[in-house]
């Protein structure tokens, strides 16, 4: 150490930093999204397929697609946090870089439309209404969440940036063609 300097912080240096993001985005993708779209669905339902009073094998499938779609885009947007945006998605370690590709280019929100997914998909293919319920709840504080926390303080953070992300792809309902801003 030079005297009157510091030492880096493992942090400071883009490789160092990407490593922890990588572990902190595993372990809050298990805590976080892990039980609420994984644990507590299937606690709900018991893991078990109730009947379908019709067409039991479409719904089936349907939630199976959806579930699976939403697991990849959950993947997809953690990968894109701890990678491209030096962070996590826990509040603790954001992200330093807003991040805007991938399915982000479609939804302002992909993690949770991909949580919603994965838990309406569970709904359908357990033939849950709880479930379903629940989904509905989680969308709620989801919702309120973002704007009351998320919204303001990526736009203290980011400024025109996120203004202008914000302004051209929608929170929740994507996008039919990828926003090509930014």
């Amino acid at each position: 150490m030079i005297k009157g300097k510091a030492a880096p912080h493992p942090e400071d240096n883009t490789s160092g930093r990407k490593r922890v993001s990588i572990i902190g985005s595993l372990v809050f993708l298990v805590l976080a999204p892990g039980v609420v779209a994984g644990l507590l669905p299937g606690a709900i339902s018991q893991w078990r397929l109730e009947p379908w009073p019709f067409g039991e094998g479409a719904f089936r499938t349907v939630g199976v697609v959806m579930a699976l779609a939403g697991f990849a885009w959950l993947l997809d947007s953690f990968a894109r946090f701890a990678l491209q945006g030096l962070g996590t998605p826990a509040p603790v370690f954001p992200t330093r870089k807003l991040v805007v590709s991938g399915g982000y280019r479609f939804v302002r929100n992909p993690m949770y439309v991909a949580v919603l997914a994965l838990i309406f998909g569970q709904a359908l293919l357990f033939a849950c209404v709880a479930v379903a319920l629940y989904g509905l709840v989680v969308a709620a504080v989801f919702y309120v969440f973002v704007k009351l926390y998320e919204e303001p303080t990526l736009a203290r953070t980011f400024g025109d940036e996120y203004e202008s992300y914000r302004a051209n792809v929608p929170g929740w309902r994507p996008r039919l063609r990828p926003w090509r801003g930014g």
